[in-house]
């Protein structure tokens, strides 16, 4: 029988059953009666007959089709099985650090929000999948990721160096408890980076700049929408990212309540905002603005997405203070300061802040959300927030908490 031509191939057509049109050696082009044209390579090895895939015609050409294999019967004049060597190249390749980070990523997915999981992977693919990302994970040692991280420390990011270590070591735990990994050498470069300095976000906490700011607020001439995100922060001090992706959805007007999903929020549970009176104004006024779309306060590129990180920051630089004074997550802080200054429960704030409780034993049995006490606290925040700006004299308060 001649060997095939592109042109047997191409004038071959479907039939009722799968046909074989044989090239020699073992080669053999498949043609399945739905139309797919498939290589396969018939051999014998120990006695034994196999068979092994070489893609699909036309992706993979005659020409590719019969290197294959030549290759494969190289392999087997060595006495070695072409069908074994794919197979261990196969799991040499699932076994390399990118493979299995990738998996344990995808597999994180579920309990990641996608922005977090998309800065996890990016680090990943820009500062040490380049180095260490194909080599196989039981070979990477200690002196090696260290060689990586000081690449990165050199260039004065001390902080997204220890980030790396960590999301690597989170990899290389993932390997151990699958079986492929010894153990985490990411343990073994403890005390071995330079220390993250960790400055606090800058907040203003003293009672009468607090009254500048909230004055200056008021006046904020830009965007409608970004001047009530402005206005808002303040009184409910979530964290910005959870206020510049609020949707009309999450609101209860008539409640005063603003329930925010797990997905949205940082430790992934479901957090309630009672709403002072002061906000659900500022809701009812933005209503008619931005109220038939999603989001409370959309880019002005397109509805489709919320304003941007920088948005708040940008407009308090426009009020005139500057990143070493104020920022949008500061509002926290503020909230925080003051309202201990004031005697408020700490369980309270930290309630309303949606911190993680860090006693997991008492966090496990204390999963009441005193809502109650948290939408009289607000309101009181949001009326002192009101003194201040009005100007009205206001003197420290220690609050009668139980």
């Amino acid at each position: 029988m001649p060997p095939l031509t592109d042109t047997t191939i191409r004038n071959t057509k479907p039939g009722e059953k799968d046909c074989k049109l044989f090239d020699g050696g073992g080669l053999y082009l498949l043609v399945r009666a739905n139309g797919a044209r498939l290589w396969r390579f018939k051999y014998r090895i120990e006695g034994r007959e196999k068979l092994i895939s070489f893609g699909q015609y036309p992706d993979v050409p005659l020409k590719a089709a019969r290197e294959r294999r030549d290759e494969a019967r190289r392999l087997l004049a060595a006495s070695v099985d072409p069908s074994a060597k794919r197979k261990a190249e196969r799991n040499a390749c699932a076994d390399t650090f990118e493979a299995i980070a990738r998996e344990y990523l995808e597999l994180k997915s579920k309990s990641l929000s996608a922005r977090t999981r998309e800065r996890k992977i990016s680090r990943l693919e820009t500062l040490a999948f380049p180095f260490i990302g194909k080599l196989p994970i039981t070979s990477i040692a200690a002196p090696q990721l260290l060689a990586l991280l000081r690449r990165i420390e050199e260039d004065g990011r001390h902080e997204t160096a220890h980030r790396v270590r960590a999301e690597c070591g989170a990899v290389f735990r993932y390997a151990v408890v699958t079986g492929r990994a010894e153990r985490d050498p990411t343990a073994d470069l403890r005390g071995a980076l330079a220390p993250v300095v960790v400055r606090n976000h800058p907040a203003i906490i003293e009672p009468t700049r607090i009254g500048q700011l909230m004055r200056a607020i008021n006046g904020y001439q830009g965007q409608p929408a970004t001047a009530c995100a402005l206005k808002l922060l303040p009184l409910v001090f979530v964290r910005p990212s959870e206020l510049r992706c609020a949707e009309w959805s999450e609101f209860d007007l008539d409640a005063a309540q603003w329930r925010i999903p797990a997905h949205r929020m940082k430790m992934r549970e479901p957090h309630v905002v009672p709403l002072p009176r002061q906000a659900a104004t500022l809701l009812r006024d933005l209503h008619p603005i931005t109220g038939a779309g999603r989001y409370l306060f959309p880019s002005l590129r397109t509805a489709e997405r919320p304003i941007s990180n920088n948005t708040l920051n940008a407009a308090l630089r426009r009020l005139g203070y500057s990143g070493d004074e104020m920022v949008s997550h500061g509002f926290r802080s503020m909230a925080s300061t003051c309202l201990n200054e004031q005697g408020w429960h700490p369980d309270l704030i930290e309630l309303q802040l949606a911190h993680a409780e860090r006693n997991k034993v008492r966090a496990a049995y204390n999963r009441a959300t005193r809502l109650a006490e948290r939408g009289k606290m607000m309101q009181a925040w949001a009326d002192y927030l009101d003194s201040l700006r009005t100007g009205a004299h206001v003197i420290p308060f220690r609050h009668a908490a139980k």
